[in-house]
C-alpha cells in the first residue's frame, strides 16, 4: 500500500493548493459574501437572502478543510527541515507581517488585538514539536513528558486567542506524536479537529500524500495569505457597494 501512495498518491504541492483554495473559499465566505447576504436588498427579500446564506455556509463549510491541512504541512515540514529555528524564524515573521491584513478583512479593524492570525497557531504548534523532539532525544524516551510542552502551548495559544487557539496547537501535536503510522495519524488528526465539521473530511487527501514534494511552492502560501487577505478587504470595500448599485439598485 505504501508504495502505491508513493507512484499515485498527492504530492505536498497538490495538498498545500487544495488547503489554499479551500481557505480561499472560506475568506471568502467570512468577507465579501457575508456582505452581499447582509445588503438591504438581500435581507428585504427572504427567497434572495436565503440563497445567498446558503452560498455563505457552504464557503465555510469547505473551508474548514484548509487548517488540518497546513498542520499536517508543518508537520512535514518540520519532519524534513534543515534548521527548526529558520523555520520558526520564517513563521514569526509572516505572523507580523499577516496580522494587519488578518484584523483589517476579518475583523473589520487595522488593530484588533483580540484575536491573532494563524500563523501564530502554526508557530506555536512548531515550538511543540521542537521541545517534544528535545525531550525524547535528550537522554529520556519517556513519552509521557512530551505532554508539558503540549500543555504550555496550548496555554499560550489560548492567551493570545490565535485563530484556532489551544484546539489547533493539541491538532498539531496530536499529528506529530502519531507521525509513524499514517493511517493511526489520520484517524487521532480527524478526532482532534471533529468539534468542527466538516473539518475531518481534509484526512482523506492527507492520507494519500505520498510523501513527495511537487512543485516548489515554498514561498506562495507565506505570501498568499497576507495578500489574498488584503485583496478581499478591497473587494469587500469597494466591490460590494458597486455591486450594489449595478445589480441590487431598485
Amino acid at each position: 500500500m505504501k508504495e502505491k501512495l508513493q507512484n499515485f498518491g498527492i504530492s505536498g504541492s497538490t495538498l498545500k493548493l487544495i488547503a489554499i483554495i479551500t481557505m480561499l473559499i472560506d475568506h471568502t465566505g467570512a468577507t465579501v459574501l457575508r456582505s452581499i447576504a447582509r445588503l438591504p436588498a438581500v435581507t428585504g427579500d427572504a427567497s434572495l437572502r436565503s440563497t445567498w446564506v446558503n452560498i455563505y455556509n457552504i464557503s465555510r463549510d469547505i473551508g474548514r478543510i484548509a487548517f488540518p491541512i497546513f498542520c499536517f504541512l508543518l508537520v512535514e515540514g518540520f519532519l524534513h527541515t534543515r534548521s527548526p529555528k529558520k523555520y520558526a524564524g520564517r513563521l514569526f515573521l509572516f505572523a507580523l507581517i499577516s496580522e494587519i491584513p488578518f484584523d483589517i478583512a476579518l475583523k473589520g479593524s487595522w488593530y484588533y488585538p483580540d484575536k491573532q492570525n494563524v500563523y501564530f497557531t502554526l508557530l506555536i504548534g512548531l515550538l511543540v514539536m521542537i521541545a517534544i523532539r528535545w525531550i525524547t532525544d535528550n537522554g529520556t524516551r519517556r513519552l509521557i513528558l512530551s505532554a508539558l510542552p503540549v500543555a504550555l502551548g496550548m496555554l499560550l495559544a489560548w492567551k493570545l486567542n490565535t485563530d484556532y487557539d489551544y484546539k489547533g496547537v493539541f491538532l498539531i501535536a496530536v499529528l506529530y506524536l502519531m507521525r509513524d503510522t499514517r493511517i493511526y495519524q489520520c484517524i487521532g488528526g480527524a478526532a482532534a479537529i471533529s468539534w468542527e465539521l466538516p473539518a475531518p473530511i481534509a484526512f482523506i487527501p492527507i492520507y494519500f500524500y505520498n510523501g513527495k514534494r511537487g512543485i516548489s511552492l515554498k514561498y506562495v502560501f507565506y505570501w498568499f495569505y497576507p495578500v489574498h487577505l488584503m485583496v478581499l478587504y478591497a473587494i469587500n470595500t469597494w466591490g460590494v457597494p458597486l455591486l450594489e448599485k449595478v445589480f441590487f439598485a431598485g
